[in-house]
């Protein structure tokens, strides 16, 4: 197959282009607008590789998409490019509607106006892949609020989105469905928990604190710290973003899931015991840790019931959290290098979002 990628040098995308060349006999057109948060250095293992090449292009840009299709030809589309971070939706939240919903509807069209040109055979294996979050289901119960078994999102959990960004993902969500409804175009989307692993952009919670704690900085908690989630490894999330994109079916969404349910304040003091004993100091990091005023509408917890892509896809995640957190921070103390160049722009680890 010849995938397109978009976000190909963000997070989970440079780890599902690392997926595909590195264990596929599949090609990756890349295609991403290099943002802050887009990094080749991220995809230097591939870059020499016959079977990727990248293309700087927005998703706005309808006339630079259909270049790209004509010129590559692709037998699928999954789409990851979009603004992801909460704390800029606050801040920001214009840029979220223009990348996530506007951008979504024009890949949409750009791609069914390249569908419509394939042969019948073509059409039929053809593939979108829209790669969606948990959040889009807004929060679930949280232990202190009942008592006994608590729910899990699933395939039919309502939305309920409570940011501008799970917002405008709830909304391209909507759009992917309908573009399958009315016009036919072969879709599938899936929804992801927290993802965590290497070359993640540092504004995240775990390479914020992993940084944060090296330098000596405050390691700022939200709130109590009692906000739950749960971790899904990146590697683990793009095995399973493979098997959807090449086995799953047409028209279904599929949730992944870390099987990790944490705290917030459960990972930081993780995080703080792992740099105890990989690089030792006089005083605990944990000793770091600060408590700051909390996010508006901060979900409580998020919890996915994976089920379906394990019994039809075949699918689980093969870390754990400790054993993904332990490889994740020898990461980026391996990568000092790449820690600095992402923060040579304006980002400087301050908090966003208030």
């Amino acid at each position: 197959m010849k995938i397109l990628v978009t976000g190909g040098a963000g997070f989970i995308g440079s780890a599902v282009v690392r997926h595909i060349i590195n264990n596929t006999n599949d090609s990756v057109i890349n295609l991403d607008k290099l943002t802050y948060a887009g990094n080749l250095e991220s995809l230097l293992s591939v870059d020499s590789k016959e079977h990727y090449c990248f293309e700087q292009v927005d998703i706005c840009n309808r006339e630079e998409l259909d270049r790209v299709f004509n010129t590559h030809k692709p037998d699928a589309v999954m789409h990851l490019a979009a603004e992801s971070h909460v704390d800029r939706s606050i801040t920001g939240p214009a840029d979220f509607i223009q990348t996530n919903i506007v951008g979504t509807y024009t890949l949409l069209e750009a791609t069914r106006a390249y569908w419509n040109t394939l042969a019948d055979d073509a059409k039929k294996a053809f593939r979108f892949h829209h790669i969606s979050t948990d959040e889009v289901y807004g929060d679930l119960p949280h232990p202190d609020e009942q008592d006994g078994p608590l729910p899990l999102f699933t395939e039919t959990t309502s939305y309920a989105p409570s940011s501008p960004y799970s917002a405008s993902k709830a909304s391209s969500d909507h759009l992917v469905r309908a573009w399958l409804r009315t016009y036919g175009l072969p879709t599938v989307v899936t929804n992801c928990s927290n993802n965590y692993g290497p070359y993640h952009f540092p504004e995240k919670l775990i390479p914020l604190v992993i940084l944060n704690a090296l330098e000596g900085k405050a390691l700022p908690i939200y709130g109590k710290g009692d906000q739950i989630r749960d971790w899904l490894y990146v590697e683990d999330h793009a095995r399973a973003l493979y098997k959807v994109v090449t086995q799953g079916t047409v028209g279904e969404t599929y949730n992944i899931g870390g099987h990790n349910e944490k705290q917030n304040l459960e990972v930081v003091q993780t995080i703080c015991n792992i740099l105890d004993t990989l690089v030792p100091k006089d005083t605990p990091y944990a000793e770091q840790i600060t408590y700051v005023t909390d996010r508006p509408g901060h979900d409580r917890r998020y919890a996915i019931d994976s089920s379906k892509m394990s019994n039809e896809l075949n699918w689980q995640p093969q870390e754990t959290f400790e054993t993904g957190l332990r490889k994740t921070i020898e990461w980026y103390l391996a990568n000092k290098t790449w820690c600095q160049h992402v923060q040579d722009g304006s980002y400087q680890r301050e908090r966003l979002g208030i």
